[in-house]
């Protein structure tokens, strides 16, 4: 289900003109989209999103993303079988930011990790 059809520069999207009018994208028209585990509360992953991959999201049920480095939408799982079945999808208070509290089967990061946050843990001051 990937498709390089439209994109942050593309044809506008299905999204409801209600929820696309409250949204404050960045320059390029992506807005940062924080996956959740929906049970847990555990961070797995950040994500960008356009119009339509946030369109795609909440109507087909399963994450669906924009790569910026392929230019192309991609949904979760297509190729790892590691998929996200949509929970509740919520905007922060500014509507910049998208939450979306999924379902995770398998690894959120490309990595093979749980999440992309496993692998490096940061020092704190002493």
């Amino acid at each position: 289900m990937t498709s390089t059809t439209g994109g942050p520069s593309g044809p506008a999207s299905a999204l409801d003109p209600r929820i696309a009018a409250r949204l404050k994208r960045s320059a390029d028209g992506l807005l940062p989209a924080i996956a959740q585990q929906y049970d847990t509360g555990e961070v797995l992953m950040l994500g960008w999103m356009d119009d339509e991959a946030l369109h795609r999201t909440l109507t087909t049920g399963r994450c669906t993303y924009w790569s910026r480095s392929r230019r192309e939408y991609w949904v979760k799982g297509d190729t790892s079988g590691h998929t996200q079945q949509v929970k509740s999808v919520a905007l922060d208070c500014d509507a910049d930011t998208v939450l979306v509290k999924v379902d995770q089967a398998g690894a959120a990061c490309h990595t093979g990790d749980r999440t992309c946050f496993d692998a490096d843990v940061l020092p704190l001051g002493e």
